[in-house]
């Protein structure tokens, strides 16, 4: 005898189902609303250095962001005592002192496109910190994305006519440096005993804010315009993209792998390009173009043998 199925049993099932697609999907969604807001933060970060220097706004943008992170902490639930202070200290000197630093002055130095896509190129200083510091060797697939990264940095840069670029350049360059060897010690750091990664983020961030602060004090810079324009994008960048984004990239990893999670950042600096072309009105040269494609192709050669789980898990991602 065949089972009569109801309306209501087939009523259940379908929203059950819905219910699971709608779960698998939120971390895509938050990885997508992510992508969106770091890429889009590059502009936003140069309209806001249209009313301020770039010291003067790291220490205002970062104050604000670990304010804001350390406030996450007792509404998760979490403690409020930061763990292994000098692990801390070391990590918050690297990835939120120089770093910001680094890449808040690269882009009052250049144009937001190019220099986006330079301190992108963190992910192979983090091959070769890895394998002086860490011993983890490179091989494979690595090696093609090298030197893809190699031929789009030679485009990107065009070291035969550095003219005023240079030193935006080399700001950014040192910024995704420095971004990777934060990466490097996020790892030993995890390796050593793993730290809750929204904790460490926040008090990193907070203790990696007191030179910013001093170093905006010390550096002679005209003072903050505190315009409506500077307020709305100090409230955004500070807030939302680098808050909110991080708690999205959090979202994400523990709910995705991270080859996969890093793909999609791989958007990021296209974001950046475009909507720097409508905010600015900056149009990359054709050989700008070649080199943004090359550096962009050998990052998802490197995320693509993440995912298939060639080479290490990628750190936990930038603050922007």
């Amino acid at each position: 005898m065949q089972k009569r199925v109801s309306l209501a049993h087939v009523i259940r099932a379908t929203v059950f189902s819905m219910q699971i697609n709608s779960q698998s999907a939120k971390p895509w969604l938050a990885l997508l609303v992510m992508t969106l807001m770091w890429g889009w933060g590059w502009t936003v970060l140069k309209i806001g250095l249209l009313d301020a220097e770039p010291f003067k706004f790291t220490a205002a943008r970062m104050s604000v962001s670990a304010l804001c992170l350390l406030m996450v902490l007792p509404a998760t639930g979490r403690s409020m005592r930061p763990q292994r202070v000098p692990e801390l200290l070391l990590l918050a000197l690297v990835q939120t002192s120089v770093l910001f630093a680094l890449s808040t002055w690269a882009i009052d130095e250049g144009t937001v496109g190019r220099i986006a896509f330079l301190v992108y190129t963190m992910p192979f200083f983090t091959l070769l910190f890895a394998w002086v510091l860490l011993g983890e060797v490179i091989k494979g697939k690595q090696w093609i994305a090298v030197a893809l990264a190699g031929l789009g940095l030679i485009a990107l840069i065009q070291p035969w006519q550095l003219g005023d670029t240079m030193l935006g350049n080399t700001l950014a360059l040192g910024a995704g440096a420095t971004w990777a060897m934060g990466a490097v010690i996020v790892k030993r750091i995890q390796k050593r005993a793993p730290m809750d990664l929204i904790s460490m983020t926040a008090w990193q961030m907070f203790f990696g804010t007191i030179p910013l602060l001093i170093l905006a004090w010390w550096v002679p810079e005209p003072a903050i315009v505190w315009s409506p324009r500077f307020i709305i994008v100090l409230a955004i960048i500070s807030i939302g993209m680098t808050g909110v984004g991080w708690l999205l990239w959090v979202y994400a990893l523990d709910n995705l792998s991270a080859g996969t999670a890093s793909l999609a950042t791989l958007a990021a600096p296209v974001i950046a390009v475009i909507s720097a072309a409508y905010y600015f009105g900056e149009h990359p040269s054709a050989m700008e173009i070649i080199g943004m494609f090359l550096i962009a192709f050998a990052l998802m050669v490197l995320s693509i043998d993440a995912i298939a789980g060639h080479v290490a898990e990628p750190p936990v991602g930038p603050n922007d």
